[in-house]
């Protein structure tokens, strides 16, 4: 019996030498073909539609827009395709807005290169791939058992959160919260993590979409 066609996977990753290196491991392994790279969302979508692949490993972060957003066009490119999403950073709701995509996975970027590699195989073969440790709180955000969104935020970032909401810039958000500026960067970042949000102006959105700034 012959052995079964590789998985035939697209690489989505802006940073060249990053892209190279998971190129080389992955292409090292006899079950797994990378037929094409792509560095941003448009390339990505040209190349998921010309070749097709199975699985489509792809950075959250790309420079013309969020990778997670983009799921839903790749899946339509290429309906049989598994989506694995890299990140920099993982949390419930990164990864509840993953699922809610139609992504098959979360990878954090700071995994050896092995593991993703077994969670490329774990796709395809139609499972799905996250850290335990976010499996509990993907469920409830997707039941609706995790109540208020916003319950995960201290208080100093809710109020973080509603001055965002304002406008203001970072050193204004300094100011008003009486804290140094890295501080309030601080802030800023643990708000934006927590609403699985990459900028001010996301998180305020979802922020509205939760209902938070009612």
């Amino acid at each position: 019996m012959p052995p079964p066609p590789p998985i035939r996977l697209v690489l989505v990753e802006d940073h060249a030498m990053v892209a190279e290196a998971i190129g080389l491991a992955l292409g090292r392994a006899p079950d797994i073909e990378v037929v094409a790279q792509a560095g941003t969302v448009a390339q990505a979508l040209a190349e998921t539609g010309r070749c097709r692949p199975d699985v489509v490993v792809l950075d959250r972060r790309l420079p013309d827009g969020d990778g997670i957003a983009a799921i839903g066009r790749l899946t339509a490119l290429a309906p049989k395709a598994r989506v694995l999403v890299l990140t920099g950073e993982a949390s419930a709701a990164v990864a509840a807005r993953v699922v809610a995509a139609g992504g098959a996975g979360l990878v954090v970027k700071s995994s050896r290169l092995g593991e993703l590699e077994s969670a490329v195989r774990e796709v395809a073969a139609g499972g799905v791939v996250f850290a335990p440790g976010l499996l509990p709180g993907v469920f409830d955000r997707l039941t609706g058992r995790a109540g208020h969104v916003g319950a995960a935020l201290t208080a100093r970032e809710r109020e973080t959160l509603l001055l965002l909401a304002e406008g203001v810039s970072t050193d204004e958000l300094s100011g008003r919260l009486g804290v140094a500026r890295n501080t309030a960067r601080n802030h800023v970042q643990h708000v934006l993590e927590k609403l699985g949000a990459r900028s001010k102006l996301e998180a305020v959105a979802f922020a509205r979409r939760d209902g938070l700034l009612d």
